[in-house]
């Protein structure tokens, strides 16, 4: 509407001046380029010729972010740029994916090109069907407050929504702006598809590298469960409506599972909350910082193996504990074991404090620690923003998929797991999903 309105202001005023002569009584209209004040001379754009980018053309899709995408380093090597493309489909006519390029703006070259069953894995519908996850079928429930991961989107229908969720993973520093270029096409009814190949405007990467953290935990071997960077995780397809916008609240959250040298998460009998290893284990601050929220007093899962019925928003990460570390940048601590929260709301606390032991409280089915960075002290609504951790070793990686609703119900205790290919010391990188690391600092 407003564009609109600004067209039809256009041209009445074009209008005007070229054909009514009654008009050149404006003080403004008709005054020659050199009697024009000289601050609104040289605050004149270069319009092109005719007033349109000879590279301007309707597009079939609108292209958006949900966040700025924020670098950070991998185990792999790799500057990892987490982010969501979100594509909206205006017409009434479905607009099938068929290629999609995130372009360097600088020097215009492809730094990741997704087509085919590749593009379609890493689309989901806004809305669509929930898709099977994890062993023999199981759907993973709604894990801390966030959507289930939705059915893949080779095409989005008129009026749809999808998002492409995606893991830019670069060589050395990352590129400063990006650009996505997608080529799909417009399937009418009764005609011939409208092929259209178009690029978005640039969007800027944070030039700021990812704040460098401390351990959050002590000793042992540690599962890094549902992390950085994949796509078909609880916490990276976690897209909630919170307050009118769209977030994705835990896109860079690891669940954190302790494992004993056979790669166990428990020992004994599943639906006892002592026979899973990370029970009881201290979480500590991972540095200086104030503590803005602190809850205890919900009980542990009673369900266990199985998932718990789904909490009230506000009991999501159960007894926990958030840190102001810098402003704008929040720690959470999430499902704290029930009166074992150490610390007060106000109180200051010092890089490897303890803050609370991990329990099973809120939205968890096995004791685990949910640990994000936050911009907001606010679990909903806040962006989740990368992290790196000052030293650790890298020890193995889990070879599956293992959903955290049905790790209890795993048949085997043993975990598939296998030695990390490049094992060792890592410093300011962030462990990625599924490794599993010994935190050394």
């Amino acid at each position: 509407m407003v564009v609109r309105r600004a067209v039809r202001v256009i041209v009445v005023v074009v209008a005007c001046i070229l054909v009514t002569p009654a008009c050149t009584a404006s003080p403004t209209a008709g005054i020659p380029p050199s009697t024009a004040p000289p601050a609104l001379a040289s605050a004149v754009p270069d319009v092109p010729v005719g007033g349109i980018d000879p590279n301007t053309r309707f597009t079939p899709l609108t292209a958006t972010i949900l966040t700025t995408p924020t670098p950070v380093l991998g185990t792999d090597g790799k500057t990892h740029l987490a982010y969501e493309l979100v594509l909206t489909n205006p017409s009434p006519a479905t607009v099938q994916l068929g290629e999609l390029q995130v372009i360097d703006a600088g020097s215009k070259q492809a730094v990741l090109t997704l087509a085919g069953p590749q593009l379609v894995a890493s689309s989901s519908l806004l809305g669509g069907a929930v898709a099977e996850g994890g062993p023999d079928g199981e759907e993973p429930a709604e894990a801390e407050g966030g959507s289930e991961p939705s059915a893949q989107a080779s095409s989005i229908p008129g009026s749809a929504t999808a998002i492409v969720w995606l893991d830019v993973a670069v060589d050395g520093a990352p590129p400063a702006a990006l650009r996505h270029r997608l080529v799909t096409s417009i399937l009418r009814p009764g005609g011939p598809p409208v092929n259209v190949d178009a690029t978005t405007n640039p969007i800027a990467v944070n030039p700021d590298p990812a704040v460098v953290l401390g351990p959050p935990l002590q000793g042992g071997e540690w599962y890094a469960s549902d992390g950085c960077c994949v796509d078909d995780t609880h916490h990276r397809r976690g897209v909630a409506p919170i307050n009118g916008e769209l977030l994705v609240a835990q896109r860079f959250a690891v669940d954190w599972y302790l494992l004993d040298d056979q790669h166990r998460t428990r020992v004994g009998d599943p639906s006892q909350i002592t026979s899973y290893l990370t029970y009881d284990k201290p979480a500590i601050a991972v540095a200086d910082g104030v503590v803005v929220d602190a809850l205890d007093g919900l009980p542990d899962t009673t369900s266990l193996p199985e998932p718990p019925p789904i909490p009230p928003i506000t009991e999501t990460v159960g007894n926990h504990v958030t840190l102001m570390i810098a402003p704008g940048v929040y720690a959470l601590y999430a499902h704290f074991k029930p009166g074992s929260v150490a610390v007060q709301r106000g109180q200051q606390v010092k890089r490897g404090d303890v803050l609370g032991n991990i329990g099973s409280s809120g939205n968890s089915t096995t004791p685990h620690l949910h640990f994000q960075l936050m911009t907001e002290g606010t679990f909903f609504p806040t962006d989740s923003q990368p992290f790196a951790f000052e030293c650790f070793e890298l020890v193995g990686q889990v070879t599956e998929r293992i959903w955290d609703d049905v790790i209890g119900l795993q048949p085997r205790d043993v975990l598939p797991y296998v030695p990390a290919t490049n094992p060792g010391r890592r410093t300011n990188q962030m462990p990625l999903d599924r490794n599993t690391v010994r935190f050394t600092c």
